[in-house]
């Protein structure tokens, strides 16, 4: 009723302005006809910028958070979405919707999912047309969203991916007198350069853009403060650092969990089945790594288990998993030398471009000892995995040297050791020869690998003191850190 009352009035004045300038031009005043259309859409756009910034008893409490990718693959951004939502804000969340968000964001009322499609572009002639056109018709797309939704108090977007989000956001931002706050996870150009080269006119453009409107933000967030720094340094941006935090749903599985699960994965994947049957009676319920008495549902691990390896990625061009399969098929020929290891079964999990060519390369392998899948999981079950498993390894490089995994984050708050491939800013995450071990090729993985899992299953070894390390210095969780660091800007008056 108040949207049919405005739109009346709005109409109502519209008229009134329109008769009485054409009663002065017709009256010979000297009002041009010029005159009376500059004058209209003068007024026009004036009064359509008041209604767009008209407030309610509501609009403080509402936050829009943009992302211009999946949601589901998204989590620091469903943690924002989550905190604001415990701190009663009403939040849009736009993105797309490729995977199922977390099930806490699906159930809560407060937190309204906006889907939008992804833009191809013109798929005909040039690349540079469809990159052009698809920038274009995604503009449109998310003014529209953008404008016609209630007004907010800020808009929080996510960048990486920000063209052409940042210059949309900030532009409704002004039109509409929110705060716009950029959440930098890395740079765009500098993953645009891992495929065209850090010459090439569209990287070029690119990073011209994010200099150019990265610092219009009201605020800025990082993720490292190596970051940090070199925002300040290179683009003139106060950030504050937002370290990636585990939320509280990555901890260590309990043993009836984990057995539930890899009953669940070995329906589907037979690297989790075990072979060979214990038990003609039936009385109780195997997989490769656990047995379940089903008499008194008692769950134990086997001894002779493998040691479960986990990796998570997009399979995207900033990870050479070629690394790991290499460091694999060494570790194989250790234990074939004789060497007396576990045997491994490797769970890389994620979705991504590049993941039919890697899966190529793994069904030509020829291992004896290392089993290797490749599921992609539900948000419920990832954290499960990851807090069953033995060991974890990391293969992301950071394009700009300068943002950090948070697939290790999320891995230390399940007490998982790691294994990292070097590159500048790891060591604010990873601490060598403490929290896991840091790697520069294929060699020096397949010989950590060796070290790490030599008295496996025993708990005893490095890798058993990794494990107690990480779960005697548990860290700032995600919510303490986000009311410490973005609470107090999304409150500021």
């Amino acid at each position: 009723m108040a949207t049919l009352c405005g739109c009346s009035a709005f109409l109502a004045l519209f008229v009134l302005i329109a008769a009485l300038l054409t009663t002065f031009s017709a009256a010979g005043s000297g009002v041009t006809w010029p005159a009376v259309c500059l004058a209209l859409i003068t007024g026009l756009l004036s009064l359509w910028l008041r209604r767009l910034r008209e407030r309610d008893g509501g609009t403080d409490r509402r936050v829009c958070v943009l992302v211009l990718g999946d949601i589901g693959r998204s989590p620091r951004m469903q943690y924002h979405v989550l905190s604001l939502s415990k701190h009663r804000y009403y939040v849009t969340l736009v993105g797309f919707l490729d995977t199922k968000p977390h099930q806490d964001v699906l159930r809560e009322d407060r937190i309204k999912i906006i889907s939008v499609a992804e833009v191809k572009g013109l798929q005909v002639g040039p690349k540079v047309l469809t990159y052009v056109t698809k920038v274009m018709v995604q503009s449109l797309q998310l003014l529209r969203v953008l404008l016609k939704m209630e007004l907010q108090s800020h808009i929080l977007m996510q960048n990486p991916p920000g063209l052409p989000g940042i210059a949309v956001s900030w532009l409704v931002c002004v039109l509409r007198g929110s705060r716009f706050v950029i959440d930098w996870h890395n740079y765009g150009y500098t993953i645009m350069s891992l495929s065209h080269g850090s010459t090439h006119p569209v990287v070029r453009l690119a990073k011209w853009y994010e200099h150019f409107f990265g610092p219009l933000a009201t605020h800025s967030l990082c993720v490292t403060n190596a970051m940090k720094d070199d925002l300040q340094k290179n683009w003139g941006i106060k950030a504050t650092t937002l370290y990636d935090r585990p939320a509280s749903i990555f901890r260590e599985t309990p043993l009836k969990l984990r057995h539930e699960l890899f009953t669940r994965l070995a329906n589907t994947h037979p690297q989790f089945k075990h072979s060979r049957c214990e038990d003609v009676d039936g009385e109780v319920e195997t997989t490769v790594f656990s047995v379940r008495d089903l008499t008194d549902d008692a769950v134990a691990l086997r001894a002779e288990r493998p040691a479960l390896l986990i990796s998570s990625t997009s399979w995207t061009e900033d990870e050479d998993f070629s690394i790991l399969l290499k460091a694999l098929e060494e570790y194989e020929d250790f234990i074939k030398g004789g060497a007396c290891l576990p045997s491994l079964v490797c769970v890389i999990t994620g979705k991504g471009p590049q993941k039919q060519h890697y899966r190529k390369l793994i069904d030509s392998l020829h291992l004896e000892h290392v089993k290797i899948c490749t599921p992609w999981l539900e948000a419920e079950d990832y954290p499960a995995l990851l807090g069953s498993a033995d060991l974890g390894v990391c293969l992301h490089k950071s394009s700009s040297g300068l943002d950090l995994p948070m697939k290790v984050v999320d891995m230390f708050g399940c007490c998982l050791p790691v294994c990292a491939i070097h590159f500048s800013c790891l060591h604010e995450l990873v601490k060598h020869e403490e929290n896991g071990l840091i790697f520069r090729d294929s060699q020096e993985l397949a010989e950590q690998l060796k070290s790490l899992l030599s008295e496996f299953p025993s708990s005893e070894g490095r890798l058993g003191a990794f494990r107690r390390n990480l779960q005697t210095s548990k860290g700032q969780r995600w919510d303490d850190n986000w009311d410490q660091n973005v609470l107090p800007l999304i409150t500021a008056p």
